[in-house]
């Protein structure tokens, strides 16, 4: 198998885009020994030089293009606006690079099979940037489950949602650049309930409210699983602070995980008593344990990933366009 990383022992990094999500992965790369951040790309030269005397990087690109030329590259983080994913990643591909993409990996399904096509025939690493998926904290909650620290799971409660005063040309709104807050933040509780009940729901009910524009700007689903017996209550909004909670319900307990997309600690109760308590402190945002387990596959010569896996990442767009489609 072709693969310019294998048998190496550190993964150089290039990062297409300069935003805020580039300078959490630039500082957070600091913290991994398997990685290395040599490159950066930006659409202005100066942007790019900038970013690189901030972090030590040793190369700086005034386009996207130049960065992906560079044979010194290995893998390329994918910092830029949704709808500039699918090009980007299949560019980074094609120039022979592995792409770990911020998520959402795509706007649409449909983007994302052509990018898995693209990832197969050219054998190379393709992975949404789900990075929760890797914090120790929500590990600990799957290991309290397996064990039947809760009992059955029968409900899973996730909500992201921050005010966001609204202004068409904000990115976030911008319909042009995948605006809205379900592939802004409403990723993170679909991505949980995905991570812990494993299956697209039976059943789905969804309240949605629109921005002046049109994209929404707050959410409510309701997903009925009914072979599990369970449900999950999901929510998103730009329009309010939500309580940023996941709860994990069984029917001998619960787990409660504050701002479970940057998780630091989980509580276990029985009742109202707190029996457990699970701390996982760091010197950084927490991209660092993404980062290094993404590298070490690649390292290895994986080309699919075993933890956000292409499954995963279908389900999320699934269940993005089912509830855009039934918050109509």
């Amino acid at each position: 198998m072709s693969n310019a990383a294998k048998n190496k022992q550190i993964l150089h990094w290039g990062i297409l885009g300069t935003g805020r999500i580039a300078n959490t992965f630039a500082s957070d790369i600091q913290h991994v020994k398997n990685a290395k951040l040599y490159g950066v790309g930006a659409r202005h030269l100066a942007s790019a030089e900038t970013f690189a005397a901030k972090y030590s990087i040793e190369a700086a690109y005034g386009s996207y293009a130049a960065l992906l030329a560079d044979p010194k590259v290995d893998a390329i983080y994918i910092a830029t606006p949704h709808t500039l994913h699918k090009e980007q990643a299949i560019a980074a591909m094609l120039a022979g690079k592995h792409v770990l993409c911020e998520k959402p990996a795509t706007v649409t399904l449909n983007e994302l099979e052509q990018v898995i096509e693209v990832a197969k025939k050219e054998q190379r690493y393709f992975m949404e940037g789900m990075w929760s998926y890797f914090l120790p904290v929500l590990a600990k909650a799957q290991s309290w489950i397996k064990a039947g620290r809760i009992g059955k799971l029968i409900h899973v409660k996730a909500d992201f949602g921050y005010p966001l005063p609204y202004r068409p040309d904000l990115r976030e709104y911008d319909n042009r650049l995948g605006g809205g807050c379900l592939l802004e933040m409403g990723i993170y509780p679909i991505a949980m309930a995905w991570l812990f009940l494993g299956q697209d729901p039976d059943q789905q009910s969804v309240w949605s409210h629109a921005a002046d524009n049109g994209v929404e700007d707050d959410v409510v689903i309701l997903n009925e699983y009914h072979k599990q017996s369970a449900s999950a209550q999901l929510a998103t909004s730009f329009r309010c602070k939500l309580p940023n909670y996941l709860y994990l319900i069984g029917d001998e307990g619960y787990i409660a995980i504050p701002d479970y997309w940057a998780a630091k600690e989980a509580k276990l109760y029985k009742l109202e008593t707190c029996v457990d308590h699970f701390s996982a402190p760091r010197p950084c945002s927490g991209f660092s344990y993404q980062v290094e387990h993404v590298s070490r596959e690649i390292l290895t010569g994986l080309l699919q990933p075993q933890k956000v896996t292409w499954t995963a990442s279908r389900a999320f767009q699934r269940q993005i366009a089912a509830i855009k489609a039934a918050g109509k």
